[in-house]
C-alpha cells in the first residue's frame, strides 16, 4: 500500500493550515469539532486516514483548548490507524516556561512535549521556540524552522542603510546576533530591567543608536511594552527609525495600544498565530510556502537544510 498525505487543521489555525494545503496542492481534510455545552471537545475525522501519513496544523496559543484539541486530534489519528503522525506546531505555546527560575513552579515548557508525544505523536514540526534548548524536552523528532528564511528577504528589500540589528533584551542577543552576522550589520543589545512578567520598568541599549535605521529582532512579541519602550528610547537617543521583528504576534493586553502610541514604524510578524485585529504599524508575511516545503520533504524522507538561512 503506497502511504499517502493527509493534511488536517485544529481550529486555532485553520487560515494558515488553507494556506499550507494550498501551497502542496491537496485539499484540507474533512474533520467534525464538536463542543458540548459544558466545553468539552470532542473531534473526529470524517474520512479515512489508515495507513496514511497525517499532518495535523495546530497553534497552541491560549486558551488551553487549542492544545487540548491539538492533543484530541493526535490520539484520534492514532486510533483510527495513520501510518505516521506529525504536529505542525507553528508557535508552541508554553515555551516561555523552559526553565525552574524560581521555587516551586512548572517546567510548562517540557510538560506540554511529554502531552503530545504521550498522546501518539511521532514527529513535531515547529518555528522560533523560545529556547533551542526545548528541542531536548521531546521524545520524539523535531523539525525547528527558523523565520529568518522569510524575514530576511525582507530586510535586505528595505535597502535600509546604516543598518543596525537589535536585541529587545539578553536572551534574544544569539539571535540578534546571527541576524548581524548575516546581514554584515552593527548589533545592539537592550538591556532591560522588570520587576514582574510583562512590565518594563528600565530599559537602555548598549551599542552605537546614533543614525542608524535599527530592526529589533525577537521570537515573539506579547504585549509590546519591551518593544515600544526600546523602540521610543533609541529614537530619543538619535536613531533615524526603528522597526521590529517577531516570529510570533501573540499581541495581548494592550499591544495594539502600545503599538500605535509607539515612535516604532513598523512591526513585522508571520502568520502562526492569527492576527487579532488590523493595524498600519503591523505587517504580516506567511509562512505557508515554507511549512509546505517542510511537510512535503517530510512525507518524501528528504533533507530539510535547505530551507535555513540562519
Amino acid at each position: 500500500m503506497k502511504t499517502d498525505i493527509k493534511i488536517f487543521s485544529g481550529t486555532a489555525s485553520l487560515s494558515l493550515a488553507q494556506k499550507i494545503a494550498h501551497a502542496i496542492g491537496r485539499p484540507l481534510g474533512q474533520m467534525n469539532h464538536y463542543n458540548f455545552s459544558d466545553g468539552e471537545m470532542q473531534v473526529s475525522y470524517e474520512e479515512s486516514i489508515r495507513g496514511q501519513n497525517v499532518f495535523l496544523i495546530q497553534s497552541t496559543m491560549p486558551p488551553a483548548d487549542n492544545l487540548m484539541e491539538l492533543l484530541l486530534m493526535i490520539d484520534a489519528a492514532k486510533r483510527a490507524s495513520a501510518h505516521y503522525i506529525i504536529a505542525v506546531v507553528p508557535y508552541f505555546g508554553y515555551a516561555r516556561q523552559d526553565r525552574k527560575d524560581q521555587p516551586r513552579v512548572a517546567i510548562g515548557a517540557k510538560l506540554v512535549a511529554d502531552m503530545i508525544a504521550a498522546a501518539g505523536a511521532h514527529r513535531v514540526i515547529t518555528m522560533d521556540l523560545h529556547a533551542d534548548q526545548i528541542q531536548g524536552f521531546f521524545d520524539v523528532p523535531v523539525d525547528h524552522l527558523y523565520a529568518s528564511t522569510i524575514f530576511l528577504p525582507y530586510i535586505q528589500s528595505l535597502n535600509l542603510d546604516n543598518l543596525a540589528i537589535a536585541a529587545p533584551d539578553m536572551g534574544a542577543s544569539k539571535r540578534a546576533n546571527a541576524y548581524a552576522k548575516h546581514l554584515k550589520a552593527d548589533l545592539i543589545i537592550c538591556y532591560k530591567q522588570r520587576t514582574k512578567a510583562n512590565a518594563v520598568d528600565h530599559i537602555t541599549a548598549i551599542g552605537d543608536v546614533e543614525g542608524k535605521n535599527v530592526i529589533l529582532i525577537d521570537d515573539l512579541v506579547d504585549t509590546a511594552n519591551t518593544l515600544c519602550k526600546a523602540s521610543d528610547m533609541m529614537i530619543e537617543r538619535g536613531a533615524k527609525s526603528v522597526r521590529a521583528m517577531a516570529t510570533h504576534g501573540v499581541l495581548s493586553g494592550n499591544a495594539f495600544e502600545n503599538l500605535e502610541k509607539s515612535k516604532i514604524t513598523e512591526l513585522v510578524i508571520t502568520d502562526t498565530i492569527p492576527l487579532k485585529r488590523t493595524s498600519s504599524k503591523i505587517k504580516v508575511l506567511s509562512v505557508a510556502d515554507l511549512f509546505a516545503k517542510v511537510i512535503n520533504s517530510v512525507h518524501n524522507y528528504e533533507s530539510i537544510s535547505s530551507n535555513f538561512i540562519i
